[in-house]
């Protein structure tokens, strides 16, 4: 895909969001675009950026960290500003270190002993990182805190104090793969519903972020409140041959 060809995908992605956005009753620029770039090369990133886009998300640490290092190795030479990386795959907990390296903020904290790696790392190289906590909400296969206990026994260590070096901004979710369009906005609505109920019950916590929402799904997403999309497919593509995902997650 070339780079008018990425421009052109993330001009039209931008259109439907702000179309879906007020047709929402929202306020213009409510929803973040966050490009997913796995399985595309740094120069697709560049192009992306070159069409206005600042946010990405990766799957896999091993091919993001290999990849932004590049990327960002550009802007430094170029003077372009750096992009912000997010990590919004399924993350082990011996690759949080990486994770930690590499990105700004990773989406997919789904359990407490994971975000005690990532406060552990982000407080052994002096620095603050944003983190979404995983809901589940749909299909079984899906990752996320499975149960309100285990999500409510991680914030009362996050309000406590026990992660100086993490924020907990918002939460993250993944629908069900079906063409029931009710089941989609069911997974949609009960994420926005309870961060609701979190802002009440943690008002010292900043649970602002609703990241929900896929190239297949988006629409929907902004309708039940989502504050940032993960668009990847219908920036760039397929997959590009040839491009190392690395090892592991």
């Amino acid at each position: 895909m070339t780079a008018l060809d990425v421009a052109h995908n993330v001009e039209t992605v931008r259109s439907l969001v702000e179309a879906a956005v007020l047709r929402s009753g929202r306020k213009p620029g409510a929803v973040a675009l966050c490009a997913v770039s796995k399985f595309h090369s740094a120069q697709s990133v560049l192009s992306a950026m070159d069409a206005g886009l600042l946010l990405f998300g990766e799957n896999r640490v091993q091919e993001a960290a290999a990849k932004f290092s590049a990327v960002n190795s550009v802007c430094r030479e170029s003077g372009r500003p750096v992009p912000c990386l997010h990590i919004i795959g399924s993350l082990q907990r011996n690759k949080a270190k990486k994770a930690v390296g590499c990105a700004g903020c990773i989406q997919s904290v789904d359990r407490l002993e994971l975000l005690s790696d990532i406060e552990k790392h982000a407080a052994a190289s002096l620095r603050q990182i944003e983190v979404f906590l995983e809901i589940h909400t749909g299909e079984e296969s899906k990752a996320g805190f499975k149960d309100e206990k285990s999500l409510h026994e991680t914030l009362d260590l996050a309000a406590s104090g026990a992660f100086p070096h993490v924020e907990v901004r918002g939460l993250m979710t993944m629908a069900p793969f079906t063409g029931d369009q009710s089941a989609v906005h069911a997974s949609f609505s009960s994420l926005r519903r309870l961060r609701e109920r979190l802002n009440a019950e943690y008002p010292t916590l900043p649970i602002s972020e609703l990241s929900m929402g896929m190239s297949g799904d988006f629409e929907a997403a902004i309708e039940e409140g989502s504050t940032m999309v993960r668009i990847g497919t219908a920036i760039f593509g397929e997959r590009e041959a040839g491009v190392v995902h690395g090892d592991g997650k």
